[in-house]
């Protein structure tokens, strides 16, 4: 067994006893039932068609059947004609594509030049192991109330500069069923980008750089960009709880990193003090932090901690093909559910 085996099977244990009641051996039983009574056909399609029959046939479709068979470039000519597909073969998981110049089933009496992706939702990917370097009450897969407030706090930002800096109205957010969220921008606008488009969409949302053995993975510069200024501000709201419901400053190895973006002379200060009082919350050394140092250090700890970090392969590619609102995770059991952000209060 390799590391990647090994790796998945621990997390495949973890998600386990996170989700006691999900047996796998029962998805085929509870696909059919999922599909057969449940699986919203009609809203699916009209979300896909956008009021264009061709824009769905022309769509791209990814089956996962059990057994892990993989199968691309499935394209249905309706809405009956998916519901039959889906009823009949029950995928262990959907992933949905682009829209293309020829019908993704078709593709083969095509010359290969004249199959190409043409459109497709601008997209975006956050993965809560992306956070695996900060967060310390779950690891891997396994996620918990504790560790989504990343999530929540990543909505809230991206959500805001989708809308307000690019003025998107049309933002989808679904609920992964594994470990993190995405985000599906519907606007025409945004369904028309070009790669290069959609790439500088992507680097003008990126702030957090850098590998988990990098210390430093933002850097401000000032002024701020009112978007980093809007982001700061949303993250100050959940900082405090943040910091305590995580521990970052409970131990001298977690206050560590925070520390570490510190100037030298502060951060020794601030160390034998701490070390001086062991008992003394996080939230207080937080708030002695925030007294003791710039507001530049301040503003880079807490979107370091805090801002979305996102995968930005899955949102460059018109290709990339992304799991499908509404489907089912194999590995959980859970379903893809939209996410209602209203329910967040104000953004």
């Amino acid at each position: 067994m390799n590391g990647k085996e090994v790796k998945e099977k621990e997390e495949d244990k973890g998600e386990a006893s996170g989700n006691a009641d999900y047996d796998r051996a029962e998805l085929p039983d509870l696909l059919r039932i999922y599909y057969s009574r449940l699986f919203p056909y009609d809203k699916y399609y009209d979300w896909l068609e956008y009021g264009d029959r061709d824009t769905f046939s022309h769509r791209e479709f990814s089956f996962t059947l059990e057994d892990d068979v993989y199968v691309r470039y499935q394209s249905f000519e309706s809405r009956q004609a998916l519901e039959d597909s889906v009823r009949k073969t029950r995928p262990y998981k959907i992933d949905v594509g682009a829209i293309f110049s020829v019908r993704p089933s078709m593709r083969s009496r095509v010359q290969q030049a004249s199959f190409k992706a043409l459109r497709k939702e601008l997209v975006f990917d956050i993965d809560m192991t992306d956070y695996d370097d900060i967060r310390t009450c779950c690891q891997g897969a396994n996620i918990c109330g504790k560790c989504w407030k990343f999530m929540t706090i990543a909505i809230r930002i991206l959500d805001r500069a989708l809308r307000e800096d690019f003025g998107f109205l049309h933002l989808l957010w679904v609920y992964s069923g594994r470990r993190g969220v995405h985000c599906w921008v519907c606007d025409e606008e945004a369904i028309q980008l070009s790669q290069p488009a959609r790439c500088a969409i992507v680097e003008y949302l990126t702030l957090v750089q850098g590998g988990e053995h990098q210390t430093r993975k933002v850097r401000l510069r000032t002024p701020l960009h009112p978007s980093i200024s809007s982001a700061i501000k949303i993250a100050r709201r959940y900082f405090e709880d943040l910091v305590e419901e995580q521990g970052f400053l409970d131990d001298a190895e977690r206050w560590g990193k925070m520390l570490a973006l510190v100037p030298e002379t502060k951060r020794k200060m601030l160390q034998q003090e701490w070390e001086g009082r062991p008992r003394e919350s996080g939230r207080d050394r937080w708030r002695r932090l925030w007294t003791e140092v710039q507001d530049v250090t301040k503003n880079e700890i807490m979107l370091q901690w805090c801002y979305p970090r996102l995968d930005a392969n899955v949102t460059k590619g018109i290709n990339h093909l992304l799991k499908s609102p509404l489907c089912v995770h194999p590995k959980t059991g859970r379903i893809c559910v939209p996410i209602n952000i209203l329910g967040f209060g104000h953004i």
